[in-house]
């Protein structure tokens, strides 16, 4: 964006303004116009931005205005101030006469003080005169084939080029990319270490159309002086290229929408920035401002204080950068065309390779980029470095390139592809010099060598055919690129020269080494070029004039020769030398040939089976032309042969080749030519018509016609018997003539006769049957004529054959000369006629009554095929015995089914009678057929019972039912699951039902259950009824039964008798009656009787006694029941309990029976009893529950004894029993005594005893007595002490705490809660729970997760509370130790007396990691170590900048510490100035550690040139009175510098010596001398700096008009001599006699670039497109490639891929497996519950137990056994690192360094029972070294070590039997045992010893965790790498789904209407360029004039008045 500026210097601009176009119109506001200068107070003294004041200094001499100034800034008299220009140049009494309207001034201090704050110096850039004169040039860029944006970014490079034209060293060109939108906006840079530009040349530089030739003079108009053109150079590389003063404008417009110019010129402390944008412009334009004015901002390298925008924050890295350069130039263009962006980004290569085309010589020198060149002159380097780079936003990675490194440019590409060099000159009369070079490519073996543009868009098959000579290596290719000084001008080419051209007439060099080099012609500035530098005005034209003369190059050497015949002969040389033409490929053999005539060159022969010729290949069986044979022919080449002793491929100028002629039914010979004569211009095209052309005479085709108009066409079907024919048929050759015989090769060749064959062949499924065969001979009449045929009647496909034969040899043939003859061929189907007749189809014959059943029926024609049956078709049933019905009928095809037919009738079940059915089908030849049929019974469909009613039954007995099944006809049937059922109703309390099975024979008898009714006094009546459950439709069938009382028994009585013969019963027992009876008595007399349903007592008998049954006694009498007497009672002892009693009588359908329940009533006493409530007391408590005392009875039975006098003769008695509380009361309601207040003194808790005694009774009761109310806390286990953690780790093991109360007896009681807390803040604690209460057993666990505080000694305070009471608890002191691994500071150590010269290397930088506890860190990941380096000294900020460059570290030497990382042999900037260094270390992916930051000062190196801080402009001077006009050099100051650029000689003095030479290849005569006739002026050198002031040359100088001469600035120094030289500064300038015009171009030519520019914006968009298209494309095909590779993957793994169809539903299988894994670690699995505090230090492995998993829990156990006293032993790998642990655990913690351990690997030994590979004996019980159970998880190596050394070769075997076999054989082998181990536990020692405890491993419960720990599942690692799977195949399915959307949105939108239009606009454009062209073509281009004068020394001063030779040509030319 412009800046504006404030109310008064806008003023100052309006008035500047307004005289300006008061000047222009002539009038004057008055005699003396205002003259008005703008100056800044800069002084550095204010406090407040720089003072802006306008004076008025019209009619102020210089005093007068240096005390206007004085007064006006009120400056003290005594203080002295410097007024200057921006561009620092003093105001003196000259330069105050030359200050103009609106000058900007600066009020310093000094001339070199530097700027406290920017100003504004007001510009104005109205558009030059050359805007309008100059309008018909390039205005746009346009292009050819190619993206324009190259030549945008080329305009910008010239004028870099020019300004570092200067420089002695390095020209550093440096174009930056900004697309990384973190730092901003998109921007483009381009920078460059030229000479900078003053304010004014900055100035000049935004007037459009101010070119170096009309740029004004003068210390405020201009600091150019007039242009002076460069002395000759060697192919014009002079840099003078920045012309017009247009390209740099529209390039950054073309390019984005604003620019800001950023300079500095040398010796200026100040910078200078110009912004111009669109936006700015428009902006004026609509507040009616001047829009060609703004302003310059001058200020202090390094300030980016006025970049306030935020999007433009990437210039604040970009102006950092300017401190410390002499001079340079920044064009940042930002609003970047989006288009712009895309094609930079996606063509990076496409465009960096054309600018690496354009400047390719400026770049690589001379020679060019010659990559086979084994040394290259110094003289032709290139000291032009052009750097790209493009950075984007992370994490895309930066692309950066050099155009010297680009390889593939098309100059790089025909350097290296030539063979050999033409050298040519070429000189016009407008004193224009053309350098020319052809490269011949030679032809190679099989390949054209002529590079091909990988980029260009390659001819069209229609150009191809109109070459003269096929598959040129050029093709219409122009010959010549061209340069225009050293530039290449892109659109502008020169197609050949006369004597270069093709040859007219065939010559001694073949043809096509006319299209086999390339050229380059290198022009000097004389000719004319567009504005742009994309074309040339009329190159082409003056080099074709019949006066430029062409001169050869030999040896850098001119040669006055004939050009052409020179060219002719490098041609032929270059053909002879290089060229290989011929290639046989394919070695077949060796052959004689007997066709040669001479004997000596029959033999021997190569063949070949194909050749490669002049690109083509030919090949066995390939068709040929000959040439130069009588006759011509053509032919197919057989085989290739040359003679000579030859194997494999060879390559040959000659040979012969062996063809057989064509066509072979014409010809039948084989020829041998040389294959020179093998036409080589025909097409194979040509070559197959001409055959073809012979080939038409022969048979072609058959016309085949039928006479009675009855065609049948391909694939006919017809009905059986259907004629066929009669068939007419005609051989027709390819130009449809009949013909009946075979054409002759030779018209007197007798022809033979043709014939026709005919053939129908029907193919039947048992293979192909011929059943017709004719054939017929011609007949002038009717051809060939077949008769019809009638015998097709056969269902099927057939196919008639109509053949061509030929009588050979009296057998008919069908091939001629290796061809076919015509045939023809017709496909036809025979099917099925109409129907006759029919046939029964098959029926089942078992037919069931009334069920339906369908009569399929087959229709058959005349001749028995299947035939659909004809329309409203109803058939005829018909039975003599039977009742016979159908439903309907359907057809099916062929088939017609009569459905739902039905037949009824009287049959038996098994009866095997058949009846004939009739079928009738009307309208049939044969309309009926009989079928035989059996009928069975039909389905069920009533029910039979054969008894009625009025049946009596007797209660308790059964009675049975026949019943039958009928079907509907009344026949008995028979049926699956025909099951008859009777229920019985009327029964109360009963549903009995009975089934019988009737399945079989249809009839069954029914037996019902016994009918019994409870309590019968009556007859009683049942009803029966039957049915059939499965079938619903059989209706049921009813009976009624009368049932009558039985005689069984009924009713059994009990009762007591005591005399046995007494009539009257004592006691009768009613049923369930309760007796009362004293407890333990016995109860006797008892007596039982039976009664039947009447109530008829039953007479007892032995029998019936049998089935009495008593439930207190096993033991009965029989005789005494025959008696009526049952067995004693004996009555239960305890009162509560109640038994019962029952006798019951049982016989098979009877059961009675009878019971009481005998209630008992206590005894007398006998025992005293004591009942509690509770029996458990605390200490120091009165017992909470009540004791109660009884009195017994012998059986324990409570009695009524006790009284309530009873209470005080009780006494009690315990130990520590308080007697004083006890309390004895009576209770009246339980007749009891209740004792309270039963109380313990203090003691320990357990069992008391208390004893009570009344009277004889005693009674004893036990009371426990537990612990007291808690009081105390106490740790009871936990961590060993001194306690000591490493800062913010845990401690493993956990505190247990037990619970006290005041008499130190533990207490369980749970509402007790436990608390952790700290001594102090400052110890932070984690756990998992911070308060708790305690468990069942009074104990309290606390694991402490992490420990942070600062170091030292704390304390962990355990606090109980127990109802809101505190409990006191214990305090464990914590000692906190620095963690050892733990990085927290960096630091660096380097010599800090260093001294840093540019561009050489750092000294070493070491940087050590320390730890918390100050240790040195090792075993750290180097690439985790940085080393950040940029620009500029520390701002405050922690971290560096985005740009900062990142090193890596070295390996370290031997001589260096280990602990620390090396940074070794980094290069020093080459750019003096401060530099920072900060190193971080990445501690994990969000966390790094930061070192201070180290600044290092860069001094220059070794002086070793003169050099200006920016590359001046090329002056330009003409040869003229007026000294602006001649002065060279106005104000420069030149550095001693190093070869970085950087000034190095502050401490050197001199002088400098400046003179005038010719430029390279020119003639050092009449050199231009300078003011005073001086060859030579001298400088003073001054602390290594020399001002050059005020350089001109003498008025009317010497010198050649147009010439470019050097003018050298030699530096003499003392100290520096031959042997160390300090270079010289050159800078070329051109000196003119006069000022050329240029012409203006046509409005033909602006409207053809324009059009040209459109159409190719056009293709390169749909070039873009397909380019876009086929990249998509890739894109989808590899995703699809890679999901279809997951798919496979995820099969492998058992994944069901068909459910994976969605993204989802891979989601919720990740989300499910993940959880299964999840689960699985959560899982219980056995784990080493050691703590161990030392893991985690780099030198420390961890204890032993921590190191192994063990997936067997048995083998765990027995090796954690066997292993226990070392299982918690530290392994270290030093002995420093196991000593300090030993320090700090005071000796208590055992360890074990591993670089103390002698350990020899022993893993691939076997197990001792194997020697030599074989077993000494058969082991049992699976023996296996122990060692090999164990599972590493880290450390593998360093564990294999350790258990190695621990376990040796111990060995586990399954049990102690099979140890003591293994042992055994071992020892008897004679061979030592190790130790072995079971996986029951037991151990075998090596000396033999087993058993005992010492031997035998405990349960793992009692190794209390010091076991190894268990893996987790296989599964889980299973899981874990499908889920990988998973994920990767979801990222796949994702991509594959947006890269197939991508594509069809594409596709659709290349169809869309509007992609369309611009496919028809481009078509259109192209024709209105093709007819601008063809108008262009015709229009007559005139050559410019120059007029050159030449002047010697002698004549200086004077005019000769002579007009040259070359001057009179001209003239002429012009006047004809």
């Amino acid at each position: 964006m412009a800046e504006s500026g404030d109310v008064t210097t806008s003023a100052i601009a309006n008035s500047c303004r307004t005289q300006t176009l008061q000047s222009k119109n002539g009038v004057n506001g008055s005699d003396k116009p205002h003259k008005r200068v703008v100056v800044f107070d800069c002084r550095p003294e204010r406090d407040v931005d720089a003072t802006e004041r306008v004076l008025d200094i019209n009619g102020l001499d210089f005093n007068d205005f240096l005390q206007f100034v004085s007064k006006e800034f009120a400056i003290p008299s005594n203080e002295t101030f410097v007024l200057t220009t921006t561009d620092r140049k003093g105001i003196d009494l000259d330069r105050y006469e030359e200050l103009q309207q609106g000058n900007t001034l600066h009020l310093l201090q000094s001339e070199d003080q530097t700027l406290p704050a920017a100003t504004k110096e007001h510009i104005v850039f109205l558009p030059h005169y050359d805007t309008l004169v100059q309008s018909g040039m390039y205005e746009y860029y346009a292009s050819e084939g190619q993206k324009s944006l190259p030549y945008a970014f080329a305009e910008l490079i010239d004028n870099a080029l020019s300004a570092t034209s200067h420089n002695t060293g390095v020209r550093t060109i440096d174009i930056r990319l900004l697309f990384d939108e973190s730092l901003g906006k998109h921007a483009v840079v381009i920078m460059d270490n030229g000479c900078g530009m003053t304010s004014k040349q900055l100035n000049n530089w935004a007037v459009y159309r101010l070119s170096k030739f009309s740029r004004e003079t003068g210390t405020f108009s201009s600091d150019h002086a007039g242009y002076v053109r460069p002395d000759p150079v060697p192919r014009s590389l002079n840099s003078d290229i920045s012309y017009f003063g247009v390209g740099g404008k529209q390039a950054v417009f073309y390019i984005g929408q604003s620019t800001r110019m950023i300079t500095k010129p040398a010796g200026s402390p100040d910078v200078h920035e110009l912004i111009i944008s669109k936006e700015e412009f428009e902006r004026k334009e609509r507040n009616k401002e001047d829009i060609y004015s703004g302003f310059i901002r001058n200020r202090k390298m390094g300030d980016s204080s006025h970049v306030s925008d935020d999007e433009e924050r990437f210039l604040h890295g970009l102006i950092s950068e300017e401190v410390g350069k002499d001079s340079f130039t920044a064009v940042v263009v930002t609003g970047v065309q989006p288009e712009h962006i895309t094609f930079l980004k996606q063509d990076f290569h496409l465009w960096t390779r054309e600018l690496a085309h354009l400047y390719h010589y400026y770049i690589h020198g001379l020679n060019g980029n010659d990559m086979k060149a084994s040394y290259r002159n110094s003289d032709c380097v290139s000291n032009i470095d052009i750097q790209i780079s493009l950075l984007e936003k992370f994490p895309k990675i930066p692309r950066m390139v050099n155009l010297r490194e680009i390889d593939n440019d098309m100059q790089t590409l025909y350097i290296n592809a030539s063979a050999d060099t033409f050298e040519f000159k070429a000189c016009t009369d407008n004193e224009g010099t053309v350098e020319g070079v052809l490269r011949y490519h030679p032809f190679l073996y099989d390949r054209e060598t002529y590079p091909e543009d990988p980029y260009a868009i390659q001819a069209t098959e229609e150009d191809d055919e109109d070459s003269i000579v096929l598959n040129q290596a050029r093709g219409k290719r122009p010959i010549f690129e061209c340069f225009w000084n050293g530039r290449l001008i892109p659109y502008t080419t020169v197609s050949e020269f006369d004597w270069c051209a093709w040859p007219k007439k065939t010559g001694t060099v073949p043809a096509e080494c006319y299209s086999r080099f390339s050229g380059a012609l290198f022009t000097n500035d004389r000719f004319q070029v567009s504005t742009n530098k994309l074309t040339f005005m009329d190159l082409e034209l003056q080099l074709k004039n019949k006066e430029t003369l062409f001169t050869r190059i030999v040896n850098g050497q001119e040669q006055r020769v004939k050009i052409q015949k020179e060219f002719h002969q490098w041609l032929k040389t270059c053909h002879e030398k290089w060229d290989k033409q011929v290639k046989f490929r394919g070695f077949k053999g060796t052959i004689k040939r007997t066709d040669v005539a001479t004997k000596k060159m029959q033999s021997p022969w190569a063949t070949f089976s194909s050749i490669e010729w002049d690109g083509r290949m030919y090949k066995a069986g390939q068709y040929v032309k000959s040439q130069k044979t009588q006759p011509i022919f053509f032919g197919s080449v057989i085989q290739f042969l040359l003679y000579g002793d030859h194997e494999g491929d060879v390559y040959a100028t000659g040979g012969q080749v062996k063809v057989a002629m064509e066509p072979k039914a014409l010809y039948n010979d084989i020829k041998t030519i040389p294959i020179s004569k093998i036409d080589r211009v025909i097409t194979n095209a040509a070559i197959k018509k001409s055959i073809d052309d012979e080939l038409a005479k022969l048979p072609d085709e058959l016309k085949v016609t039928w006479p009675e108009g009855n065609p049948w066409t391909q694939n006919d079907v017809r009905p059986a018997g259907t004629p066929l024919g009669p068939l007419h048929v005609e051989i027709l050759n390819k130009k449809g003539e009949s013909i009946s015989r075979i054409p002759s090769a030779t018209q007197n060749a007798s022809r033979k006769a043709l014939s026709i064959e005919l053939k129908v062949v029907w193919h039947s499924p048992n293979g192909d049957v011929e059943t017709n065969s004719h054939i017929a001979a011609h007949s002038a009449k009717w051809a060939f004529w077949f008769r019809t045929m009638e015998n097709l009647n056969k269902m099927g496909k057939y196919t008639l054959h109509l053949n061509t034969v030929l009588n050979v040899n009296e057998r008919n043939s069908t091939v001629w000369a290796g061809n076919q003859l015509p045939n023809h061929t017709l496909d036809f189907s025979i099917t099925e006629g109409s129907a006759e007749r029919f046939v029964v189809g098959t029926v089942t014959t078992l037919l069931h009554v009334g069920v339906p059943f369908h009569i399929p029926l087959e229709l058959l024609d005349e001749y028995g095929h299947p035939a659909r049956p004809p329309p409203n078709l109803k058939p005829l049933l018909e039975c003599s015995a039977l009742e016979v019905s159908y439903e309907g009928a359907a057809s099916r095809g062929t088939i017609f089914t009569i459905r739902g037919v039905r037949a009824r009738g009287a049959v038996q079940n098994y009866q095997n009678k058949t009846h004939d059915l009739k079928v009738v089908l009307p309208g049939l030849k044969q309309d009926s057929q009989t079928l035989k049929i059996s009928l069975l019974p039909g389905n069920p469909d009533s029910l039979k019972v054969k008894q009625e009613d009025s049946i009596t039954v007797e209660n308790g007995t059964s009675v049975s039912f026949d019943v039958e099944v009928h079907d509907e006809a009344g026949n008995v049937t028979a049926h699956p699951k025909l099951i008859v059922c009777c229920q019985l109703q009327g029964i109360p309390g009963s549903s009995s039902m009975v089934a019988v099975d009737c399945s079989n024979t249809g009839a069954g008898t029914l037996v019902l259950k016994p009918i019994t009714f409870k309590n019968i006094t009556g007859d009683q009546t049942v009803k029966a009824t039957f049915d059939i459950p499965s079938q619903k439709s059989v209706a049921p069938v009813q009976r009624d039964l009368r049932v009558v009382p039985s005689t069984r028994v009924s009713r059994l009585e009990v009762y007591s008798q005591e005399d046995v013969d007494s009539l009257v019963d004592s006691m009768v027992l009613r049923d369930k009656e309760k007796i009362d009876w004293t407890a333990g008595d016995l109860l006797e007399n008892l007596h039982y009787r039976l009664y039947d349903e009447g109530g008829r007592e039953v007479p007892l008998s032995e029998e019936m006694a049998q089935r009495i049954k008593v439930n207190w006694t096993a033991d009965v009498s029989v005789e005494e029941l025959a008696q009526g007497k049952l067995p004693n009672v004996l009555v239960p002892s305890l009162v509560k309990e109640e038994h019962f009693y029952q006798v019951s009588y049982m016989e098979q359908l009877v059961s009675v029976d009878t019971s009481f329940t005998i209630v008992p009533r206590p005894d007398e006493p006998k025992h005293m009893k004591a009942t509690l409530s509770e029996s458990t007391v605390r200490m120091g408590e009165v017992l909470s529950g009540k004791i109660y005392l009884q009195l017994t009875d012998q059986y324990g039975n409570k009695t009524q004894m006790l009284t309530a006098t009873c209470v005080d003769s009780l006494t009690v008695d315990a130990e520590g029993l308080d007697k004083a509380s006890l309390v004895f009361t009576w209770q009246e309601s339980t007749h009891s005594i209740l004792v309270t207040g039963v109380r313990f003194n203090p003691g320990f808790p357990g069992i008391r005893e208390l004893n009570f005694t009344w009277r004889d009774f005693a009674e004893h009761v036990t009371i426990k007595l537990t612990a007291g109310v808690p009081a105390q806390l106490k740790l009871v286990d936990g961590p060993q002490e001194p306690l000591q953690v490493l800062n913010e780790q845990g401690i493993q093991t956990p505190f247990l705490l037990q619970l006290f109360d005041e008499w130190g007896n533990p207490s369980p009681d749970q509402r007790v809660v436990v608390m952790l807390k700290t001594s102090t803040p400052a110890l932070k604690v984690k756990s998992s729970v911070n308060s708790q209460p305690i468990d069942k057993d009074g104990k309290a666990s606390f694991v402490v997760d992490h420990v942070s505080g600062p170091k030292g000694e704390y304390a962990l305070e355990f606090r109980g509370s127990f109802n809101t009471k505190p409990i006191h608890g214990p305090s464990v002191k914590l000692t906190i130790i620095p963690d050892p691994n733990k990085p927290i500071k960096l630091v660096v150590e380097y010599n800090t007396n260093s001294v840093f010269h540019a561009g050489g290397t750092l000294t070493v930088f070491s940087v050590s990691v320390m730890s918390e506890e100050g240790s040195t860190i090792k075993n750290l990941n180097p690439a985790n170590l940085s080393m950040l380096l940029w620009k500029g000294e520390p701002s405050g900020a922690s971290r560096p900048p985005s740009g900062a460059a990142q090193l890596k570290c070295s390996k370290p030497m031997v001589d260096e510490k280990e602990d620390s990382f090396h940074f070794r042999d980094k290069v020093i900037p080459d750019h003096v100035g401060k530099y920072t260094i900060q190193f971080v270390l990445c501690v994990d992916k969000t966390k790094g550690l930061w070192s201070h930051q180290y600044v290092i000062n860069v001094v220059p190196n070794d002086p070793v040139k003169l050099a200006p801080d920016l590359q001046p402009p090329t002056p330009v001077v003409v040869n003229n009175n007026v000294l602006a006009s001649r002065t060279l050099v106005e104000g420069m100051s030149l550095k001693l510098m190093d070869i970085y650029n950087n000034p190095a000689g502050l401490e050197l003095s001199g002088k400098v010596v400046v003179t005038i030479k010719s430029s390279k290849g020119s003639s050092d005569k009449d050199l231009p001398l300078f003011e005073g006739k001086a060859k030579s002026l001298q400088f003073s050198l001054a602390n290594g700096e020399a001002h050059i002031t005020n350089l001109s040359i003498m008025e009317n100088s010497p010198g050649q008009d147009g010439n470019e001469y050097v003018l050298l600035f030699r530096p003499s120094v003392p100290g520096f001599g031959p042997k160390n030289p300090l270079a010289a500064f050159e800078l070329p300038f051109r000196f003119y006699n006069d000022v050329e015009n240029r012409k203006q171009m046509s409005e033909l030519t602006k409207k053809k670039d324009q059009l040209k520019q459109t159409v190719e914006i056009y293709k390169s968009l749909f070039d873009t497109n397909r380019q876009l298209i086929a990249e998509l494309k890739n894109q989808v095909c590899n995703a699809a490639n890679k999901e279809s590779h997951l798919k496979s993957e995820l099969r492998k793994n058992s994944m069901d891929v068909a459910q994976l169809s969605s993204i989802p539903a891979i989601d919720e299988l990740i989300s499910q497996k993940t959880a299964d894994t999840e689960k699985m670690k959560l899982q219980t699995r056995r784990v080493c519950s050691m703590p161990d505090p030392f893991r985690g230090n780099p030198d420390v492995l961890g204890k032993i137990g921590h190191l192994a998993l063990v997936e067997d829990d048995d083998v765990a156990t027995v090796i954690s056994w066997h292993l226990l006293g070392d299982i918690d032993c530290v392994v270290t790998m030093t002995t420093v690192a196991a000593r300090k642990i030993y320090d700090d655990t005071q000796g208590r913690q055992q360890v074990m360094p591993l670089d103390t351990v002698f350990w020899r690997n022993n893993s691939s030994r076997p197990l001792p029972h194997i020697r030599k590979g074989q077993a000494s004996f058969r082991p049992i019980g699976n023996p296996v070294f122990a060692r090999d159970l164990l599972i590493f998880p880290e450390n593998a190596e360093n564990c294999q070590i350790v258990f190695g050394n621990l376990l040796g070769d111990t060995i586990l075997t399954d049990d102690l039997d099979s140890a003591n076999h293994y042992r055994k054989g071992v020892v008897q082998s004679k061979m030592p045992c190790p130790t072995l181990l079971t996986r029951q536990g037991e151990r075998i020692r090596s000396n033999g010893k087993f058993g005992g405890l010492q031997n035998k491993a405990p349960p793992i419960e009692r190794l209390r965790g010091q076991v190894f720990g268990a893996p987790l599942p296989k599964e889980y690692h299973t899981f874990m790498g499908q889920i990988d799977l998973l994920q990767q195949y979801r990222l796949a399915m994702e991509k594959s789904r947006q890269v197939k959307e991508d594509f069809d949105c594409h596709m659709q939108y290349l169809k869309s209407p509007e992609m369309v239009q611009k496919e028809e606009e481009m078509d259109e454009q192209e024709k209105q360029l093709k007819d601008i062209e063809t108008k262009l073509a015709s229009t007559p281009v005139r050559t410019p004039s120059a007029i050159g004068v030449k002047r010697s020394l002698d004549k200086a001063g004077e005019s000769s008045g002579m007009v040259t030779k070359r001057t009179r040509r001209k003239l002429l030319k012009q006047d004809y």
